[in-house]
């Protein structure tokens, strides 16, 4: 399983996310020009959508992936926030060309031909999206990817679209009411509008430095009260203003330590080295930087010290 899991790199699972776009895209065509009906029309634009959210996001995935140089210091994982953006206007897009697509059939409704190889296609399609979107989801929280979350959001959102469009082209045939068909259309557009604006949101929180997840702050406070106390808290030391970032997969912690005055640098150096070894040891993937001070002293534009970290 572990080695299954490693296999599902963000790289592999963008590129199947592509082969699996053009597939889709190609079975959803060919079920609207089969019928002719508006929301299976609605369902290929999706899939074209997908194909091109999918692409960007092997690009970003790809820059994401590159080390740290002189010009990005701190590495280039926030590209992947783009990614999910992108996905998220390209949803708002298909929504809006879904809505322009449908509107007219409500005063010039058409019948609907070849129903069954129609709907056959696009169940197809949307059981081959849900499996993909289902392991991309659950790799984006083991590698903390939110370009792979916004593609696999975006492939379940499509699964849902394509339960809607199939529901009303089988209202259509049960009932006669051509007027369901664009319905549903508007429906679908609604709720990946709501999608897409959703993932806009997100990915505006990440570039944005959010704070880490509040479990992963509760550890490092732990870490640090541990390590308070077995140091003795008191007047020898004081650990204050505890920030977290996270950029990606890579997470950041600063904190301030501080020393009396009379320390000579190298004892406060060894105190520092071992906290940040305290900290790595818990939390290996952390990027940690501890500024020393005096028990006495605050950075500028930090008058007032913090709430102390305690045992």
């Amino acid at each position: 399983m572990n080695a299954a899991r490693a296999w599902l790199t963000p790289h592999r699972l963008m590129a199947a996310s592509i082969a699996v776009a053009l597939l889709t895209l190609g079975a959803k065509t060919a079920a609207w020009w089969l019928t002719g009906s508006v929301g299976l029309l609605s369902d290929a634009l999706e899939s074209l959508v997908n194909l091109a959210g999918a692409t960007f996001g092997l690009w970003m995935v790809t820059v994401a992936a590159r080390p740290a140089d002189a010009d990005h210091p701190f590495g280039h994982e926030k590209a992947e926030y783009f990614s999910a953006g992108f996905e998220g206007i390209l949803i708002i897009a298909a929504a809006l060309a879904i809505v322009w697509a449908a509107l007219p059939r409500f005063w010039h409704p058409q019948p609907l031909e070849q129903l069954g190889w129609g709907v056959g296609l696009s169940v197809a399609s949307s059981l081959l999206n849900g499996a993909l979107g289902w392991i991309m989801l659950r790799a984006s929280r083991q590698h903390h990817s939110m370009a792979l979350e916004g593609d696999a959001r975006h492939l379940l959102t499509d699964v849902w679209t394509s339960a809607g469009v199939v529901a009303g082209v089988i209202g259509v045939a049960a009932t006669g009411w051509h007027w369901l068909d664009p319905a549903v259309a508007v429906l679908m557009a609604l709720n990946i509008l709501y999608e897409g604006g959703r993932l806009i949101w997100r990915s505006s929180q990440g570039l944005m430095d959010a704070a880490v997840e509040p479990e992963l702050q509760q550890r490092v406070a732990g870490v640090l009260a541990q390590f308070a106390s077995a140091q003795g808290v008191g007047p020898a030391l004081r650990i204050d203003h505890v920030m977290s970032r996270r950029a990606g997969r890579r997470l950041f912690v600063s904190v301030h330590l501080h020393l009396p005055a009379d320390w000579s640098l190298g004892r406060a150096a060894a105190l520092r080295g071992a906290l940040e070894q305290t900290l790595l040891r818990a939390l290996p993937t952390l990027s940690i930087s501890i500024q020393l001070l005096p028990l006495d002293a605050e950075p500028a534009g930090m008058n007032a010290p913090a709430e102390p970290i305690h045992p």
